[in-house]
């Protein structure tokens, strides 16, 4: 009997894999957003901007399974954290039964042994106040370095439906998943509140909301229209 994501066996984890694995859209968005990065790579593929976490199962399969993953560590970013954009997980919001790992980097990538948290980034699950699981929502540390979040109409439909399915059968099936999703969309209407601002959303209807953080209204809006950001704002001159 599965009573959390640590008793998932490989597998499980495989199907997971398996059933999540098409793009996040038709072309490269790594290429889109690494010319802005001083490091060179994607910033969600720069240890030094993102640290992914993974359940231990997860851990447990990649150490038998690859070489891609190893424990992440405080000297795998060779410089000084320079961006508030940090982690996709912070330390302090980081679920019991997760960990942080860090891999080879991008021109390593071993895509099939992908974690969960990165074939899931930058979206996550959002849960409403009153616990509905709506869609995708994003990560919003990220929406000044991310491509996609400026971009959301390059989301593919295959992508929101992996993604959907995905995550409907871990909060089916796992209470502490679902809890700890919740608390993430609470912090994300807060941060959002704070800043008088509404948050996309990709609903899983398939269109496009902005959504009141306070009142959890939410509008329909045109994808190709929702807000840019940071780099990606029309009229900001582009890294040559």
């Amino acid at each position: 009997m599965l009573r959390s994501p640590n008793d998932l066996t490989p597998a499980h984890l495989r199907a997971l894999f398996d059933g999540f694995n098409s793009p996040i859209a038709k072309l490269d968005c790594g290429k889109k957003c690494a010319p802005h990065n001083p490091n060179g790579k994607p910033f969600c593929c720069d240890i030094c901007h993102a640290v992914p976490a993974a359940f231990k199962s997860e851990w447990t399969y990649f150490q038998a399974t690859t070489d891609l993953w190893h424990p992440y560590r405080a000297d795998d970013c060779p410089a000084p954290r320079v961006t508030e954009a940090g982690r996709a997980v912070r330390d302090a919001d980081l679920p019991s039964g997760m960990l942080l790992l860090a891999c080879l980097g991008p021109d390593r990538c071993q895509r099939d042994f992908r974690a969960l948290s990165c074939r899931a980034f930058p979206f996550f699950p959002y849960v409403t106040s009153d616990y509905r699981f709506l869609g995708l929502a994003c990560e919003w540390e990220f929406e000044s370095t991310c491509w996609v979040i400026s971009n959301l109409h390059a989301v593919t439909d295959e992508y929101r439906a992996e993604f959907l399915r995905a995550f409907d059968h871990l909060l089916a099936t796992f209470d502490d998943v679902f809890e700890n999703y919740a608390a993430h969309s609470e912090r994300l209407r807060a941060d959002y509140s704070s800043r008088r601002k509404r948050f996309p959303l990709l609903h899983r209807n398939g269109h496009a909301y902005l959504v009141s953080p306070r009142s959890e209204r939410m509008q329909r809006a045109d994808v190709a229209s929702l807000p840019k950001f940071g780099f990606y704002k029309p009229g900001l001159r582009r890294p040559r």
